[in-house]
């Protein structure tokens, strides 16, 4: 399967669930965009990373961990998000220490932080792209501002975090796939993430 590099789009509050953020990721190549539902202190510690003048007094634990790595002279390579399963994201943190190549599973944040961290860049597969991914069209797409953008529970990064999803149930297919595309036409996020879920569950 091939990889899809992704940048890091933005991080934005969900309107419609208490404490929780949306990591926005875009390909590098493409105009697919992932929200992935964050924590708040995940939310924080990518922040962080993304504001390079921002120093903390004492080391978040993922600086801990970019701190430990160093002084045992392990590398992280790249992070990959691998699996999709019942809208939760599986990730693995590609090491490498003297040579020898580790593989580790983590939560999606916290790959992505430590990713950050490292400089190291971040892929996915394209199969998860095409079933997760939203297609947005035109190029006026990308001149609303990230921070607006509001997503609910609905790709998470814990499975703890996943809840049942209810909204589209009773429709079908071919009326959830027109839903979609009038979400992505008018940018809402939020509905767009919801309606993809639904389709991918039945996919």
């Amino acid at each position: 399967m091939s990889l899809v590099r992704l940048n890091i789009k933005g991080i934005s509050y969900s309107q419609t669930q208490n404490g929780a953020y949306a990591l926005i990721l875009s390909e590098v190549e493409g105009d697919r965009k992932l929200p992935i539902v964050i924590g708040a202190f995940e939310a924080q510690s990518i922040a962080i990373a993304l504001e390079k003048e921002i120093k903390p007094p004492r080391p978040l634990t993922h600086d801990l961990f970019k701190n430990f790595a160093d002084r045992f002279d392990i590398q992280v390579k790249q992070v990959i998000i691998h699996k999709l399963v019942d809208g939760v994201f599986y990730s693995s943190i590609i090491c490498e220490r003297e040579g020898t190549e580790e593989i580790i599973d983590a939560r999606t944040s916290d790959a992505i932080s430590l990713a950050l961290r490292f400089n190291a860049p971040i892929f996915t597969y394209k199969n998860i792209l095409e079933k997760a991914g939203i297609y947005l069209k035109g190029s006026e797409s990308d001149s609303r501002p990230e921070d607006d953008v509001l997503v609910d529970q609905l790709v998470v990064d814990d499975p703890e975090e996943a809840e049942p999803r209810s909204d589209y149930k009773k429709l079908s297919l071919s009326e959830l796939n027109s839903l979609l595309e009038q979400a992505v036409a008018a940018e809402d996020y939020e509905a767009a993430a919801k309606i993809r879920d639904e389709i991918s569950k039945r996919n």
